[in-house]
């Protein structure tokens, strides 16, 4: 499986890109992919419902199941938070993983930036940063230092990420 990370600071768009770029994965054939960490407490699973009534009576895992879709709640109950490459583990074979967050991980990274949400860039502080994408120009040194890309030209950023990780546009056999 190939890994490509999208980092930004929340509220720059890193979620609407991916909204953009997973039709074009999949239309291309490709099997895709998405890891989305947060820093937030966070629970799927609703007050009163078996599955949440299982897990407060101390199931460390809990496997909720339809006919439409599959989800594995796991409780780390003051384990450590597992490594990327631990949940990425977890996935079925896929072509590519797209990551939202985990920035500080060696994998390539697209930035999503924003100069009117006021925050400074990240890609300074984070060399595994190869490109940017944003909805303006960007200063001069950037756009030398990075590739600088049009957050508004979704099909040149997926043509980026394929590029990237070296995968070609179509499968050509099923995983």
């Amino acid at each position: 499986m190939k890994v490509f990370g999208i980092a930004g600071y929340s509220g720059s768009g890193k979620t609407t890109l991916l909204e953009k770029l997973l039709p074009r994965l999949a239309a291309r054939g490709l099997r895709v992919a998405v890891i989305k960490h947060t820093h937030h407490h966070f629970d799927i699973d609703r007050p009163g419902k078996d599955s949440f009534r299982h897990r407060q009576a101390g199931a460390s895992e809990v496997l909720l199941a339809s006919t439409s879709r599959w989800v594995l709640m796991n409780e780390l109950r003051g384990a450590p938070e597992p490594s990327l490459a631990e949940y990425i583990a977890h996935f079925s074979p896929c072509d590519l993983v797209l990551v939202e967050g985990f920035k500080g991980e060696a994998i390539p990274t697209l930035e999503v930036y924003r100069p009117a949400n006021g925050k400074p860039p990240l890609w300074p502080d984070h060399p595994q940063i190869v490109a940017v994408a944003s909805d303006q120009a960007l200063p001069t040194a950037l756009a030398a230092a990075l590739a600088s890309l049009d957050l508004n030209d979704p099909e040149a950023i997926t043509r980026f990420v394929l590029d990237t990780v070296q995968l070609g546009g179509t499968r050509h056999a099923d995983l």
